[in-house]
């Protein structure tokens, strides 16, 4: 079972991800397209073209974990970046696009947050 906390910090990379990637490849990736280091807990999170899969690529202290969810049917709904890289996302958001919820269709209320002014 996946257990997301708000205490990590999630990247989704908006490119398409060839899913014969494993570990490895997928670490080679964050280091070259997304410029971060892989070994600084964060996690990342890639989707394939037609959005029917995704995993998550995390480093724990002792080694990676992989996470890969395949849909029987149906499609992962993906937020839109900016261009081309990354982009964080908190860990409701990754959990509704987990469990197949739409994104706008969830009233949010204001809440404080430290990056946020106002």
């Amino acid at each position: 079972m996946l257990s997301l906390s708000s205490g990590f910090r999630y990247f989704l990379y908006s490119g398409d991800t060839n899913f014969h990637c494993g570990m490895d490849s997928l670490s080679g990736l964050v280091r070259k397209e997304l410029s971060q280091d892989p070994l600084n807990r964060a996690s990342y999170i890639f989707f394939n073209r037609l959005r029917s899969q995704v995993k998550l690529l995390h480093f724990e202290g002792d080694g990676f974990s992989l996470y890969h969810k395949r849909l029987e049917r149906g499609t992962f709904e993906v937020p839109t970046a900016t261009g081309r890289g990354d982009f964080r996302i908190s860990s409701a958001s990754l959990q509704l696009i987990l469990q197949g919820i739409q994104l706008e269709s969830v009233p949010r209320h204001k809440r404080f947050s430290i990056t946020s002014q106002g």
